[in-house]
């Protein structure tokens, strides 16, 4: 999609993502809303401990300082990042339970993500991102192969390469994968089971706003 003018416009009025980064507190905000929810891929906090825990880091970041850089309680950031102005936070209840519960909305989710991409943290070789490539391209090709000789002969040399891996095996050759191989495969793997938990936050506001607009529809 084109970066249009007009729409872009619209973006940075309207979307919490923008919002956040545009907020004056966006370094506290963007902090400790990452490591609540994305550091350890929390799905749901209570507000006690969202508070309590919040209440200890507006402490810790405001030591030192002549002038109190955050002079809101907690609770009060809280509601703040909860209001529709904002847009980083969605409150809800538990079934069964009396007591709220935070987590993040998917957009925050997205600006926590842009902001990780900024900062460097990302870690993926060009090895690994052209590995990634080819087996995307080899697998587009498989899908769309007709010719059953072709599809046949692929097949013969990917279990011939598999056959001689067990051989080697059985030989007594092994080479596992090296540190940066594996490190990469783990910083993926993290990247992916995140990238994934603000997938089901994205599914599960569209059936909230689903819900919302049948229920305006039937009052």
């Amino acid at each position: 999609m084109a970066l249009d003018f007009g729409l872009l416009g619209e973006l940075k009025k309207s979307h919490p993502a923008w919002r956040l980064f545009m907020a004056d507190n966006a370094p506290m905000v963007a902090s400790f809303l990452d490591r609540e929810f994305r550091e350890h891929n929390v799905r749901a906090i209570a507000e006690t401990e969202l508070v309590l825990h919040l209440d200890d880091y507006l402490h810790a970041l405001g030591r030192g300082e002549a002038v109190d850089p955050f002079p809101k309680d907690a609770a009060a950031y809280l509601a703040d990042w909860t209001h529709e102005s904002r847009g980083w936070l969605r409150k809800f209840y538990p079934e069964g339970s009396d007591v709220p519960h935070y987590d993040l909305t998917p957009e925050a989710e997205k600006a926590l993500s842009w902001m990780e991409q900024l900062s460097g943290k990302r870690f993926l070789g060009t090895e690994g991102r052209l590995s990634i490539c080819i087996d995307l391209l080899r697998q587009i090709v498989h899908g769309r192969e007709e010719n059953r000789e072709l599809r046949l002969r692929e097949l013969k040399n990917r279990k011939r390469a598999i056959e001689d891996e067990i051989a080697r095996l059985r030989a007594g050759e092994f080479s596992g994968l090296s540190d940066r191989e594996l490190r990469e495969r783990f910083v993926r793997f993290s990247e992916t089971a995140r990238e994934l938990l603000g997938d089901f936050r994205a599914v599960e506001q569209n059936f909230i706003d689903l819900d919302r607009s049948i229920r305006e529809e039937i009052a």
